[in-house]
């Protein structure tokens, strides 16, 4: 990855810039879209004047000829400008171009004497003008009326220059606005990290959701879920390694007591018979560590099932298992039909031979296993019965408790290998239930795998 990509930006920059720009892009588009409509209004409103004012002027001419005929010079009186070039000129002319009456600063000669009726432009001084020309009704004398456009750009320039102040205000205004809101948003969520920052390695308590905006919620959530994985690993951990050096006291106190009582042997046969007191509790050691390793990647384990089948899984064992029980002097049972389920292939294994490892080791021989699986109602379901000394109704559901026993068990034993099937059948989604065993007594401990599991 390059440098570039990995160089860390500022939201609130970024946020600002956008808005901002956004803001002002929007602005500057309606403000120049007001400026045009304003200033086509303002032209047509002087053109409107301008041809009033023509009308006007013609009236008060043909009024004066009329009582002094064109034989007088015209009088109209009427007070000029001081600063003619700045305001309206007119002239009254004859059919011939011959200027009879003007105001101050309109010129001698005939203003455009080629221009048309109504309104056109013309060029006085090097400046535009706006011209009206305007005939009486017996086309003798015209009336010629010029504006300079001055007036037009005074009023756009002040126009303008009060757009741009007011947008200035504007934009500072909106900066100020969106940087408050802006450093509100990120205010929550810079106090969100400092509450985490602020926390010891222990605390994994919530974030608080209450003044974050809703916006933030799904961070703060992701957050607050991560803290509940990462608090029930270090839950389990603690759990496990109590669990760990509470159980592993006895057989190493066995262990212990073995090799002291080893030493003080005075025959061949008393070492011998220690020697197999002692491998018997290595073997307990033995079996409790893997007992206890099974279970932590069992609880550790986060892998999704995948779609599976439990029949393969227990053809996978049939011969095994048929060898096992022959040599403990049982009858074994197979009834395998097609279980299709999602499951995680490895940790089944693990239930699976938990169930018929303590199905063998508490049926004493005589007696018959019987292992099966299938579908019904739907649902995929395993079944391991037997012809052994069962459990209580009301112990039923304590033997799913880690390192529970029954009282007076005869065999040794953790108390972990019903935790571990209890464990599994919950990341399958599966229920676990025990009933009567075979022949009338006996346990039988069947698992059922939801269809949509």
């Amino acid at each position: 990855m390059s440098a570039a990509a990995g160089k860390p930006w500022s939201l609130k920059r970024t946020l600002l810039a956008s808005l901002l720009g956004l803001t002002l892009l929007l602005w500057a588009s309606s403000a120049a879209i007001v400026y045009v409509e304003a200033q086509q209004e303002s032209d047509e409103l002087f053109d409107q004047s301008l041809v009033e004012t023509g009308h006007l002027l013609l009236s008060l001419v043909e009024n004066e000829v009329r009582e002094h005929g064109l034989s007088q010079p015209i009088s109209l009186p009427m007070k000029g400008h001081a600063n003619p070039h700045r305001y309206l000129l007119f002239q009254v002319r004859d059919v011939n171009d011959r200027v009879l009456y003007k105001n101050d600063g309109a010129p001698d000669a005939a203003l455009s004497p080629d221009a048309p009726a109504g309104l056109s432009w013309t060029t006085l001084h090097g400046q535009r003008w706006r011209l009206y020309t305007l005939w009486d009704e017996s086309r003798e004398l015209a009336l010629v009326v010029a504006e300079p456009t001055s007036h037009r750009e005074d009023i756009s320039s002040r126009f303008f220059y009060k757009i741009v102040i007011f947008g200035t205000l504007l934009a500072l205004l909106a900066t100020a606005a969106l940087w408050w809101s802006i450093s509100r948003v990120v205010r929550v969520l810079q106090d969100s990290a400092d509450e985490v920052a602020a926390r010891t390695p222990n605390d994994l308590a919530e974030v608080s959701l209450d003044a974050a905006p809703s916006e933030v919620h799904p961070l703060l959530s992701a957050i607050n879920r991560l803290f509940g994985r990462v608090r029930q690993t270090m839950e389990h951990e603690q759990r496990f390694t109590a669990d760990a050096a509470h159980e592993l006291r006895t057989p190493l106190a066995a262990i212990k007591t073995n090799l002291q009582v080893l030493q003080r042997a005075r025959t061949t046969g008393e070492r011998e018979e220690f020697i197999a007191a002692l491998g018997v509790s290595v073997d307990r050691a033995a079996r409790l560590m893997d007992q206890l390793l099974t279970l932590e990647k069992v609880e550790g384990a986060i892998t999704t099932p995948q779609a599976g089948d439990l029949a393969p899984l227990l053809l996978e064992h049939a011969d095994h298992w048929r060898q096992v029980c022959a040599q403990q002097g049982l009858a074994l049972e197979l009834s395998i039909a097609p279980a299709p389920c999602a499951l995680h292939a490895d940790s089944m294994h693990m239930l699976i031979r938990n169930l018929v490892d303590n199905a063998v080791r508490y049926t004493p021989a005589p007696g018959r296993i019987a292992i099966s699986c299938g579908q019904r109602d739907g649902s995929s379901f395993l079944c391991v019965a037997d012809s052994g000394p069962g459990i209580p109704a009301e112990m039923q559901q304590r033997v799913f408790e880690r390192f529970f026993r029954l009282a007076g068990a005869s065999l040794p034993g953790s108390g972990l290998g019903l935790s571990i099937v209890a464990r599994i059948a919950e990341r399958h989604r599966a229920s676990i239930r025990m009933s009567g065993g075979l022949d009338g007594r006996g346990l039988a401990v069947t698992m059922e795998i939801p269809a949509d599991a």
